[in-house]
Formats: structure tokens, C-alpha cells, sequence
């Protein structure tokens, strides 16, 4: 039998969960794995890494919340280690579940199961009056893409020659959910570029991120002198890029080699050991603080928000409140 796993932010995987029980009755090979703000990455890894040994079987299914967020990051790393006979859906809706479980008792692979449940869990989006039902006029316009295709030569200048910045951000996550829906929506890039040295070299952590891009957008990932490279670059004039940084000492070595990035996004800072948290997201040492405080002094403002919709904080009153702890302006 198919294995299911469900995965989502939250406790909505565990209650949907309980959900098709109540309709279907209890069910075999189903697992739920919920993200909880308190955790990281290596916990949700961990989470599903057991979920798959609970269901002792090859063939798995996983059911995702979003495409691009953290529960879809983590179970795409297993499905890489086994991409026949593994697959992932994302947008899990109750209908969709109860089709997967229907579905794979006359199915034998996850592949089949993944096929057949897409369009209902579609289809079951209804709205009254039907009036106000989107008629289906084809894919969604996404934001225009003049970037440089193909091999132009160097010195052409596309567009005005300079490369947009339309948000640079500080996340130790670098490209997830919050990103590429929240950010994305508010910022309407057409690259999403992750500029990390270490990132760069690890083939598969940059394959997960370039397949974690919301529709319509590329994600790339380059080294820190890449991206000096093409900020003076003209032919990436038309280019909107929103930039993820890991730290902020990645972000200070690009502008004190000429990259203008006027505002810096501080969106998520991991808590390591000898770090003290500011807030519920950001984790910082004396390093972090210095950088920022270097940062300032080239002129760099600070927006410090999750998400979008989230009212901007003050950096360093953040900071200032934890000089008890042993952090210093």
C-alpha cells in the first residue's frame, strides 16, 4: 500500500487527519507531521524522517501545504533520495486527502496516486453564488521576465543597465514558505537569488531551492563576488531581483564592494549556542551585532518583519532590550 504522509504548518495536518478519520474511519499508512513556530528545519526534517519509518513501506506520498514552504523543503529532500517512488502534492485539502485514500487502494505506486488526486482536490473548490465561480481562462500572468536569455554579448546594455533590488533579505531559511508567497506577492520579482558561498557549493541544496520557486519566478543560487558581478552587470538591466542573505555578515560584504542595497529586510536569524534571541525570530551574538552597527554606518536602514503584513520593528531597540544579556551596542 501507498504510504501517506501529510505535512503542514501548524496543526492543520494533524487536524485534517482527524478529519478523514471521521468520514472514512481510522486508517493505516497515514501519517501527520506538523512545523511549529518553536522549530527549525532539522526538527521538521527529523519529524518526517520518522514518519517514513512508521509507515514501513517505499512508495510514499507526500501531501504539502504549500508549495516552497518548509514542509514541502524538507519532504522534497527525501523525495530526492528516492524520486520513483516517492512523490509530493502540494495544497492539501480535505478532499484531496480523502482521494488519496480512496484512490491508492487500486493504485501500487505513489506516482498513480499523485496523478489521480490533483484534480479533485481542484474540482471540490466551489464558491455560491456560482456566479462568483473563476471561470478557467487559462494560466495566470506572471510578472514579465526581461532578463538576459541565452548568451548576450558582454557591454550590451538591457533596459537602464542597472539590476533592481526590490526586497534583500536576512533569512537563515533563505527560501521558503514566508518568501515565496508573502514576499513575493508584495514584492513581484522576477529572480529570487540566493547569494551564499556555501549554498553555491552544495549541488543539492541549490537544486531544492531552485524547485522551491513560486510559479512564474526562477530562484538562483551564486557566490557573494557573483553577485557583485552582476549588480554592475548591464545587461541585467530588466532584472527584479529579491536577495537572500543567511547572515548579515554576507549581506556587509557585498555592499562594501560596491553592491547599493539601501534597506535590508531582517527576517530570520536561528538560534545557535552563544546566540541571544531578540524576539521570536532573530537569534544574534556580539558578531551579528557589530555587523549591523557596520552596516549603519554605511547608510543601510533596517525593516525588521516576518512577513509582509507584519508592522516593522526597530532593529536596535530590539538589541538595546537584551544588553543584559550580553549583547552590546
Amino acid at each position: 500500500m501507498v504510504g501517506i504522509i501529510i505535512a503542514s504548518h501548524g496543526e492543520f495536518a494533524a487536524g485534517i487527519k482527524q478529519s478523514a478519520s471521521m468520514i472514512l474511519g481510522e486508517t493505516e499508512a497515514l501519517e501527520s507531521v506538523v512545523f511549529m513556530p518553536s522549530e527549525g528545519p532539522d526538527d521538521l526534517y527529523k519529524k518526517i524522517q520518522d514518519a517514513i519509518t512508521k509507515l514501513g513501506t517505499e512508495e510514499v506520498l507526500f501531501i504539502v501545504d504549500l508549495w516552497g514552504g518548509s514542509p514541502f523543503n524538507q519532504s522534497n529532500r527525501f523525495f530526492e533520495e528516492a524520486p520513483e517512488t516517492r512523490a509530493i502534492v502540494a495544497g492539501l485539502n480535505l478532499p484531496m486527502l480523502l482521494a488519496a485514500l480512496s484512490e491508492r487502494e487500486d493504485m501500487e505506486t505513489a506516482h498513480e496516486v499523485a496523478e489521480a488526486i490533483v484534480p479533485e482536490g481542484k474540482d471540490q473548490i466551489r464558491v455560491r453564488p456560482e456566479s462568483l465561480q473563476p471561470k478557467d481562462e487559462g494560466p495566470k500572468a506572471v510578472a514579465q521576465d526581461d532578463t538576459p536569455k541565452g548568451a548576450i554579448p558582454e557591454g550590451t546594455v538591457i533596459g537602464d543597465g542597472k539590476i533592481k533590488f526590490v526586497l534583500a533579505r536576512i533569512d537563515t531559511r533563505l527560501l521558503h514558505g514566508q518568501v515565496a508567497t508573502s514576499w513575493t506577492k508584495a514584492t513581484n520579482p522576477n529572480r529570487i537569488i540566493v547569494v551564499s558561498d556555501t549554498v553555491s557549493k552544495d549541488e543539492l541544496r541549490k537544486k531544492l531551492i531552485e524547485q522551491a520557486a513560486p510559479p512564474g519566478v526562477r530562484a538562483h543560487v551564486i557566490p557573494l563576488d557573483k553577485l557583485v558581478e552582476v549588480s554592475k552587470d548591464p545587461r541585467f538591466g530588466n532584472t527584479k531581483a529579491l536577495l537572500l542573505f543567511e547572515n548579515p555578515q554576507d549581506a556587509l560584504y557585498v555592499i562594501e564592494r560596491g553592491v547599493e542595497i539601501k534597506e535590508l529586510n531582517v527576517g530570520s536569524m536561528a538560534h545557535t549556542v552563544g546566540k541571544v534571541m531578540v524576539n521570536n525570530v532573530l537569534s544574534m551574538d556580539q558578531n551579528d551585532v557589530d555587523t549591523y552597527k557596520k552596516l549603519r554606518d554605511l547608510g543601510v536602514q533596517f525593516d525588521v518583519r516576518k512577513v509582509a503584513a507584519d508592522k516593522r520593528a526597530d532593529l536596535f531597540k530590539l538589541i538595546s532590550e537584551k544588553q543584559n544579556e550580553g549583547l552590546k551596542l
